[in-house]
């Protein structure tokens, strides 16, 4: 029974289409010979057979938006494209433009990027540019409001409007807004406005019921159905089941219901297929559309560039915007790309991104802004940090100044945990005074864990460059739908903006020695304490010393020394030595220089007494703490074998 209701519905479809409907194809090139004349107001096309005669759309009348729905292998692209065909055949550019969207997977609109009504053909494997190009149609909106505006005019149809009207065409828009929900307010507000303003849309589905929502469908009067397997589907765009009964395969494919706001029914077409030569002719500006082809202004600008040079940027951000060049914004919803400054009033910016993301040459893209004696680098070595750090947390520096801090999550780790949390309690203090000292701070890491997020929290700006995931991008402050897994060296989100920051023709050399070069110590005076590790430590010390003609005596006999206070004596032990030795520990604390190792840090305080940090000192590097009677402990340098006095 099914089945004769099926092969019903078809023969009442090819009667109605008449004899060309029973062939294996229809052809566009042969439909078209009928064509209605294009005249202003309108956007009438040929799709293919309708009762023996041309059927014709009209976007405008019809319209001013049309919904095409249809599944896999029912003829829904080939629709699309010969929709697009026909008008681009028979209306020249300076009436109509098309933005195509291909979320399908496919390359439905590939073949018809070439002709000069297309502004673009956007595809889902470009998620990024398709979004940023979909936004900018809102500024399209109010760009051309403006243009009708400027004109006194209420509609694109006044005489003192010279404006193409806009088609956008996007197949399987159920994956566009699925994959972006945002999105539908866009299309929304398109098709609530795009009559007045001469922007159309043709949003093609495979199903239409959750993918259309009623203010949307509301004003898209122009209804075309393919077959759907869904009653309710056919219904929802048609208002009968008829698409639903189409059979399916090659019987079935090509063949459409329309209807328009003023039928009663839905009306059976058969859809022409398009062709090369169709597309040949439609891109001819002196053939069938009858005149030159206009130039022809693009609704979206193209996508950022890989690289941004600070060299051409920096003047085109004039010179009343004061502050420091980050690089190129990215703003579609504005149809612009202007240069992002970072001004002298904020406190200061955090760069995070993953390896290889462009952190370091951003920093010196900044750094190369500013003037040598105004920076101030806190690089990897952790004794020149420490220093640095140290001093800032004491004195500001002269206003104006620029604290650069590179790789601060990578830093932190080589303190022990006693020192990264002093250097991180004394750096968030500079931080959160950078405003009042007239200072500004620039760090960057690779990812914010720990007191590098804390620290990371006080600064007002946020560059977000590329990360390993979606994820993970999210987590550092990233806008998800601006994550690009192959986002090129120095692309950002700053702020929800994408940002190409602006990269130095050259590198910035950073201010100041990468390694801290600590103060060689020798003994002065007639004893001096030397606390070292037990051990080689100790023996390699003890060697150096006699060779350099210094007496050496163990802590045991370090009493016998203090009593006679002759010549000059060096007495050496290891910190379990020192404290069984606590008088001759407490008599050269008050009178004598203590030489501590930097290899016996965790017994530093033991030893002096001493509740504050000494600076930093590397164990590695044959780094000791010298204190002298009434002097603040500073960092030297013990002697060692490459070395002499």
């Amino acid at each position: 029974q099914a089945a004769a209701v099926i092969a019903e519905l078809v023969d009442r479809a090819l009667a109605l289409a008449g004899p060309s409907a029973a062939s294996a194809t229809v052809e566009l090139r042969d439909v078209l010979i009928d064509a209605p004349r294009a005249h202003p107001g309108a956007l009438p096309a040929v799709i293919g057979i309708e009762n023996g005669a041309p059927a014709v759309v009209d976007l405008v009348a019809d319209g001013p938006h049309a919904v095409v729905v249809g599944v896999t292998g029912s003829g829904k692209s080939e629709l699309l494209t010969t929709w697009i065909t026909a008008l681009c055949a028979t209306h020249p550019t300076s009436a109509v433009n098309f933005l195509l969207a291909d979320f399908k997977g496919g390359t439905a609109f590939d073949a018809l990027g070439e002709l000069p009504h297309v502004t673009g053909v956007l595809t889902d494997l470009d998620e990024a540019g398709a979004r940023r190009a979909i936004e900018s149609l809102r500024a399209e909106i109010r760009w051309r409001e403006g243009a009708l505006t400027r004109a006194g005019a209420r509609d694109i149809l006044d005489d003192r409007v010279d404006l193409p009207r806009l088609v956008v065409v996007v197949d399987e828009f159920a994956t566009l807004v699925g994959a972006q929900p945002e999105l539908h307010a866009v299309f929304t507000d398109v098709a609530a406005r795009g009559r007045a303003l001469g922007m159309h849309l043709i949003l093609g589905s495979q199903r239409a019921t959750g993918v259309f929502r009623d203010a949307l469908l509301a004003n898209c009067p122009l209804r075309l159905s393919l077959r759907v397997t869904d009653a309710a589907d056919s219904r929802f765009v048609i208002g009968t089941d008829d698409a639903a009964r189409l059979p399916g395969g090659a019987e079935g494919r090509g063949f459409a219901f329309v209807r328009r706001a003023g039928d009663a029914v839905p009306r059976p077409v058969r859809v022409a297929m398009s062709a090369a030569a169709d597309r040949a002719r439609a891109a001819d500006p002196g053939g069938s559309t009858g005149g030159s082809a206009a130039e022809v202004r693009r609704p979206w600008l193209p996508a950022l560039p890989s690289r941004v040079d600070l060299e051409e940027l920096s003047p085109a951000a004039g010179p009343r915007m004061q502050g420091i060049v980050l690089g190129l914004a990215d703003e579609p919803e504005s149809q612009r790309q202007m240069p992002l400054v970072f001004p002298a009033h904020e406190r200061g910016l955090v760069i995070v991104g993953g390896a290889g993301s462009g952190r370091s040459t951003a920093v010196a893209g900044i750094a190369a802004q500013i003037a040598g004696g105004r920076q101030l680098w806190i690089g990897p070595d952790p004794e020149s940090a420490w220093d640095a750090v140290n001093a800032l947390a004491h004195r500001a520096p002269q206003q104006g100044s620029i604290v650069l801090i590179d790789d601060l999550d990578a830093l932190l780790p080589y303190f022990p945990l006693d020192y990264a949390q002093t250097f991180a309690e004394r750096l968030e203090r500079v931080v959160r005074g950078a405003g009042d000292a007239g200072i500004q701070i620039v760090l960057t890491a690779q990812r914010l864990t720990g007191a590098t997020a804390r620290i990371a929290e006080l600064l007002p700006r946020r560059a977000v460059l590329a990360m390993p995931s979606r994820a993970d991008f999210v987590a550092a402050g990233g806008t998800s739908a601006l994550f690009d897994r192959d986002a090129p060296r120095g692309r950002a989100d700053i702020g929800g903006v994408a940002v190409q920051l602006a990269m130095p023709a050259s590198t910035v050399p950073r201010a100041g020695a990468p390694t801290v070069a600590a103060t060689p110590w020798h003994p002065r005076g007639p004893i001096t304490g030397v606390v070292t590790r037990a051990g080689g430590s100790l023996r390699d010390l003890e060697s150096e010393l006699r060779r350099s003609d210094v007496d050496v005596i163990a802590v045991e006999d370090g009493a016998s020394a203090l009593e006679s206070g002759e010549g000059s004596t060096v007495v050496l032990g290891d910190p379990e030595s020192w404290q069984r030795g606590w008088r001759t520990l407490m008599a050269v604390r008050i009178d004598h220089d203590l030489v501590i190792d930097a290899q016996c840090a965790a017994d530093y305080r033991v030893l002096t007494g001493d509740r504050e940090l000494p600076p930093y000192a590397h164990p590695s590097r044959q780094r000791a703490w010298l204190l002298r009677p009434g002097e603040s402990p500073h960092r030297v340098e013990l002697p060692h074998s490459d070395q002499r006095w």
